[in-house]
């Protein structure tokens, strides 16, 4: 195969993907980003880890959203992601997106999580250790730290810049008073703020009262999480919860009491969903999409089969008014 024969090869991964522009910065995201919360821990099948990033990638998600607790064992997440990188992603690093964060509890001791100086520095030298980097291209501040000063957070945010450890940086979870605040001591500092990313989905909706207001006034981006509601937002539970589900095996996140007090208004949800060609899951990550204030959609994935689902979303982030109208009388 030529030089130009294999450019191009590699270049059909972007055909089928949408890039948008992230604020007013000149990064564009995939609409679709991977993100390594579940099922990249010590004890997970690395094989498969293997295969969700390659998955991903040849589709043209060229984002893998990281955290410094992410596992379990916290850490781990970050070293087997290092560990595939290396073998089968170093020629391509230009063309990736990593990003990490770091605010939750990490070691113990009084310097082991929130927003301090001392721990986000000491965190993300310890991420790059993990990855195998020299800088990441988005660090976050995982959750605002109602203890330390926010000039302090947001302050070693713009050294992390100015160290070249990262290229650019975010916040995760701040309300949209704090991100107003937030946003404006790093314009001051010189490193604007490129990205916040929210939990939102069809449940979980409080990025509507003001927070996207303020991302698109302040030109900042947005990458919701939790878009399936960890996993509600499927059709996994229409008929009675599987043996190996998440709700079933691990309830810390989502317990069957949950899904009972949502399954009417998932059912609901599902008829629309099917009246649009769509799975319940792609319908909910086109009714994220649909919002041109949204620069990407963090989805998580335990097999190959769910990404390729989810990609399917991106073709129709279209909603008629009816729908809308029909969703939220559902949501309410």
């Amino acid at each position: 195969m030529s030089k130009k024969q294999k450019y191009e090869a590699n270049a059909s991964r972007y055909e089928d993907m949408n890039y948008r522009r992230t604020g007013n910065s000149g990064l564009l995201l995939p609409e679709l980003s991977l993100g390594l919360w579940h099922n990249f821990g010590k004890n997970d099948d690395f094989e498969n880890a293997r295969n969700l990033l390659k998955c991903a990638f040849d589709n043209g998600i060229t984002h893998f959203d990281l955290a410094n607790n992410y596992g379990p064992p916290y850490g781990s997440a970050e070293t087997t992601f290092g560990k595939i990188l290396k073998k089968d992603f170093k020629k391509y690093r230009d063309e990736l997106i990593i990003s990490s964060k770091a605010g939750y509890d990490m070691w113990p001791g009084p310097y082991g999580e929130w927003g301090s100086k001392k721990y986000l520095m000491a965190s993300l030298d310890q991420s790059l250790k993990r990855m195998g980097l020299d800088y990441v291209d988005i660090f976050y501040s995982h959750r605002p730290d109602p203890e330390t000063p926010l000039e302090e957070t947001m302050g070693t945010l713009d050294l992390m810049v100015r160290q070249g450890k990262a290229l650019y940086v975010g916040i995760s979870s701040y309300s949209a008073e704090y991100t107003t605040k937030a946003a404006k001591i790093l314009k001051d500092l010189g490193t604007p703020c490129l990205i916040h990313q929210p939990r939102y989905n069809m449940f979980d909706r409080w990025v509507e009262n003001g927070l996207l207001d303020v991302l698109a006034h302040e030109g900042i981006g947005s990458i919701a999480f939790s878009p399936l509601s960890q996993g509600m937002l499927t059709d996994k539970y229409l008929n009675g919860f599987p043996d190996d589900s998440r709700a079933v095996k691990d309830g810390r996140y989502l317990n069957t009491d949950q899904i009972n007090e949502h399954l009417s208004k998932i059912r609901s949800l599902n008829e629309i969903a099917q009246e649009r060609n769509q799975s319940l899951a792609q319908m909910a990550i086109s009714w994220i999409l649909k919002d041109d204030r949204i620069t990407s959609v963090l989805i998580g994935a335990s097999k190959t089969e769910q990404i390729l689902d989810s990609l399917k979303a991106i073709k129709n982030t279209s909603f008629s008014k009816e729908e809308l109208v029909k969703i939220d009388k559902i949501l309410k």
